[in-house]
């Protein structure tokens, strides 16, 4: 019995200096394709986009807009096609950043 209980402390305090170890690592990095901190332009920012044609959609409705259509990626990795906000239909763009943008 003192066998037993001297093996049941020896894996207690075992368990213990393991679980005081550094905490673990975030199970993924926070670098989302769009990034609402980031949004800082009232113009599309040329740079690498990552965006899928689906993800460049839904940032665009989530500024508002509906009817998306005629999405294309241009050399400047921008994202840019025509949506409708507020009963009228304009160019619209998604840069890197996620900043969402009308043609004026």
């Amino acid at each position: 019995m003192k066998r037993v209980s001297t093996i049941c402390v020896a894996a207690l305090l075992i368990s213990g200096v393991a679980h005081a170890q550094s905490p673990a690592a975030k199970d993924r990095p926070g670098n989302n394709a769009v990034n609402s901190e980031q949004k800082n332009s009232n113009a599309p920012v040329a740079g690498r986009n990552s965006f899928t044609e689906g993800q460049a959609k839904s940032a665009i409705e989530k500024a508002g807009y509906t009817n998306v259509t005629e999405l294309k990626k241009d050399d400047n990795g921008v994202w840019r096609g025509k949506a409708t906000k507020g009963g009228s239909t304009s160019a619209i763009s998604v840069d890197f950043q996620g900043n969402v943008n009308a043609a004026k």
